[in-house]
């Protein structure tokens, strides 16, 4: 079953929840059926090992326009 992130929309608390079906959970802080699913970021892969971050399929760190050096418009 995934977890979605909501929002209540009376009281603006964002949660977590394990949902069954096309259930609606109703808000944890209030208890209010007033909550909304939230668009979830995705999740971002790391290394087994190190734990860092691995950089994008077939590339070298960087983006095309750093060629893999410090760069402003990709974070590498």
């Amino acid at each position: 079953m995934p977890i979605y992130e909501y929002v209540c929309e009376k009281c603006g608390n964002e949660f977590e929840e394990l949902v069954f079906g096309e259930d609606v959970p109703s808000c944890p802080e209030c208890g209010r059926e007033t909550t909304r699913r939230l668009m979830s970021r995705p999740a971002r892969h790391r290394d087994g090992a190190g734990g860092g971050e691995r950089p994008p399929s077939g590339s070298s760190g960087g983006c095309g326009g750093c060629s893999g050096g410090n760069c402003a418009s990709c974070g590498h």
